[in-house]
């Protein structure tokens, strides 16, 4: 009997000590981990180009302005950015992805971007331009040999403002760094930076008037993009975030179409600079 008083009280001793440190034992944060999280997020943009070489080429004409350069073309804070019958008017980011482990992500992206080539510049201008008489833009022809030009309104209107669509897959990488501020209670407030590698294609609508040509204005198939980011991460009460990105990377476009005419495309390369801010939501299904 005293051998099983003895048991009883050791099982009994464990079960309380087990309890007792069951109760005092911190719970798992939901930002301690991440795997199988999703995510989705929506923001504007500024853009930045480099100088580009266009070619423009057709059945009667083979000439490349060099050096052209572009800006973007920001709505600024505006209710459009959240208004479903205009988000296409602005300057927008979105994106949707997937936690595979704590720290790396897959994910889907659009960058809506605007390129406007500046207009009514000097360029030196190589090829030539040899249209028929009967039409208007016959005005312009000519054969140019590292010219001097001024690249006016009405030789041509080279706008991707509808935009230069960047749509993309990308891996990237989120690690915390909330200890670095002090910061403990990370289901209250987190901080994480981020970096992430993308490729995907560049599906513009791009707005064209080439040699008083009939304006062009449909979305199509035009090449291919690389890009790289870095950025900050600031987490909210678990679920909200913020996320500011600085992101770069290079665009090759060698089929952007220009007139009505499917004889008639242009070519041109360079890299671009973003800088981003997005709003977005982080949760598990």
């Amino acid at each position: 009997m005293t051998h099983l008083f003895k048991i009883t009280l050791i099982i009994a001793f464990s079960i309380s000590f087990l309890f007792v440190n069951a109760q005092n034992s911190e719970p798992t944060k939901y930002t301690a981990n991440n795997k199988g999280k999703f995510f989705i997020s929506w923001g504007g943009n500024r853009g930045s180009y480099s100088k580009s070489d266009i070619r423009f080429k057709g059945d009667d004409y083979d000439f490349t302005i060099e050096d052209a350069t572009a800006k973007d073309k920001p709505k600024g804070w505006h209710i459009d950015y959240i208004n479903p019958a205009n988000m296409t008017i602005p300057q927008t980011n979105f994106k949707i992805g997937y936690f595979i482990s704590d720290h790396y992500t897959i994910s889907l992206g659009v960058d809506h971007m605007k390129y406007v080539m500046n207009r009514d510049r000097y360029r030196t201008v190589n090829g030539y331009i040899d249209l028929p008489d009967d039409e208007a833009g016959s005005v312009f022809n000519g054969t140019f040999n590292n010219e001097i030009l001024l690249v006016s309104s009405e030789l041509l209107k080279f706008e991707h403002t509808d935009g230069l669509n960047y749509v993309h897959t990308e891996i990237a990488r989120y690690d915390d760094i909330s200890s670095l501020f002090g910061i403990t209670n990370t289901d209250a407030f987190q901080i994480n930076i981020t970096e992430g590698l993308g490729a995907g294609m560049l599906y513009p609508k791009t707005n064209t008037t080439l040699l008083l040509k009939e304006r062009y204005d449909d979305f199509h198939i035009s090449g291919y993009g690389l890009s790289a980011r870095i950025g900050l991460n600031f987490t909210f009460f678990k679920y909200f975030f913020i996320q500011l990105d600085a992101k770069g990377g290079y665009i090759d476009m060698n089929n952007i179409r220009t007139t009505r005419s499917s004889s008639d495309h242009a070519e041109q390369n360079f890299y671009f600079f973003e800088r981003i801010f997005a709003l977005g939501g982080i949760f598990r299904l």
